[in-house]
């Protein structure tokens, strides 16, 4: 397995980890998974998994990041209203 794959790989593990702990484990009901932050997720994992085009990958990530942040300015907008 060549070197930059193997980091693919555990960063796709790490991330379904994360997100098993976020869906099955999180009780708190302001943890819920709007849809901008799923499709920001969606975004991030189809970047990792289109790493032999590093244009694509880094392209795809950068959207998921972009969509993050928006959905968090939205969040911290909503609760300061």
């Amino acid at each position: 397995m060549v070197n930059s794959s193997f980091w693919v790989v555990i960063a796709i593990v790490v991330l379904a980890i994360i997100a098993f702990m976020f869906f099955f484990l999180g009780k708190h009901p302001q943890a819920k998974l709007t849809p901008i932050a799923g499709i920001a997720f969606g975004f991030i994992l189809a970047g990792l998994f289109a790493g032999e085009s590093r244009i694509v990958g880094y392209s795809l990530i950068g959207i998921g990041i972009v969509l993050s942040i928006i959905d968090i300015v939205m969040k911290f907008r909503k609760g300061r209203s």
